[in-house]
């Protein structure tokens, strides 16, 4: 039986391209194993599937003066020396990393045991962990074009995110029925990202009065930022956060609007969702979402809004005129080459794990 490590862990998106994978990877036969931090929410999110779970120390690299970047170090190398051990004992065939911290000495501890390590970059440019990765690498996915200018031209390959399949099978009856919704209205759904984002928040709240005249609104607005007041608007629904029944939302929806994290609008790529990405701000971040959104709004898959340009009047009309132009950006998702990327990946598993 071919095994697999899967590793991958700090953050959601750094996990569930690993869990769309996994479906595909057991219907070939394979023994899945995955490497992650001892309390990071990749265990969270791993062990509702039965996959052995193994923990190694993770420690973050940083690049600002942190006092941790004092101690970080030693839970690195810690990290690896278990990784190293692992490999040994589990002996996979190959190893495929989402990112993330936790996944740089699994890498490096597959090239010291001649394991191939098959990784996934999400954002246009490629954070400092796989940085790190990249040179003990035998492939490298990306979800950009513009991606693959930046990495080894011999390991490089577009292959886009993999996407649970369940988000293509929603129900927009159910969804229907949990929002209240009638059929005479489209609908928009906002997604400020897992933690929701004040600034979009607040500027979608403020424009309601216009939208619900047009459309009624989903509006998932992270933890803790429900706005109470609205509990009883018709046409409004908002959640905290939604897990099981996204993929009927996802099914109702006509247009989203929605921060610009890799996984996130992949997935509207793959649902093939007209858009409008607001990323956040350099100030905020790396600056990855703004790349992110300027190379999906080149390749006709998003309309882009800055989040220092976000107000109600320019939201009002950012979203209008998606609506109104909304079957040209379904044509263009629909004309992607980057639909099958779960057929993609799993082929360049089988092609070096049967090399191994």
């Amino acid at each position: 039986m071919k095994r697999i490590v899967l590793t991958g862990g700090g953050t959601a998106g750094h996990v569930t391209p690993n869990i769309a994978l996994i479906p595909k990877l057991r219907e070939l036969g394979y023994d899945i194993q995955y490497i992650g931090s001892y309390t990071g929410i990749e265990k969270e999110l791993i062990e509702p599937f039965g996959i052995p779970y193994h923990g190694i120390s993770s420690g973050k690299l940083r690049r600002y003066f942190s006092v941790q970047n004092f101690t970080d170090p030693f839970r690195v190398l810690k990290g690896f020396r278990e990784a190293k051990s692992l490999i040994k004992q589990l002996k996979p065939d190959v190893i495929f990393s989402k990112g993330g911290f936790v996944s740089v000495p699994v890498v490096l501890a597959g090239k010291r045991n001649k394991v191939p390590a098959i990784i996934h970059e999400s954002d246009m440019t490629p954070g400092l962990a796989n940085k790190i990765a990249i040179p003990s690498a035998v492939k490298v996915c990306c979800n950009f074009p513009e991606t693959l200018e930046t990495l080894p031209k011999e390991k490089a390959i577009l292959t886009g995110s993999p996407i649970r399949q369940e988000l293509l099978s929603g129900n927009k009856i159910a969804a229907m029925d949990l929002c209240g919704f009638s059929a005479d209205k489209p609908v928009i759904l906002v997604i400020g990202g897992s933690l929701g984002s004040v600034v979009v928040n607040t500027a979608v709240r403020q424009s309601l009065p216009e939208l619900l005249k047009k459309f009624q609104v989903i509006h998932l607005c992270g933890k803790g930022k429900l706005d109470d007041s609205l509990s009883q608007t018709k046409g409004y629904c908002q959640f905290e956060y939604i897990k099981n029944e996204l993929r009927d939302i996802f099914s109702l929806a006509d247009i989203v609007i929605s921060r610009a994290g890799a996984n996130a609008i992949c997935e509207l790529l793959a649902l093939r969702k007209p858009n409008l990405l607001i990323p956040l701000s350099a100030n905020a971040s790396r600056g990855d979402q703004i790349l992110n959104a300027r190379s999906f709004e080149r390749q006709g898959f998003s309309m882009v809004l800055e989040e220092e340009d976000l107000s109600k009047d320019t939201l009002l009309d950012s979203v209008q005129k998606l609506y109104n132009d909304h079957g040209t950006f379904i044509d263009a998702m629909r004309n992607s080459n980057q639909q099958d990327s779960i057929q993609t990946i799993i082929q360049l598993i089988e092609n070096v794990s049967l090399k191994s």
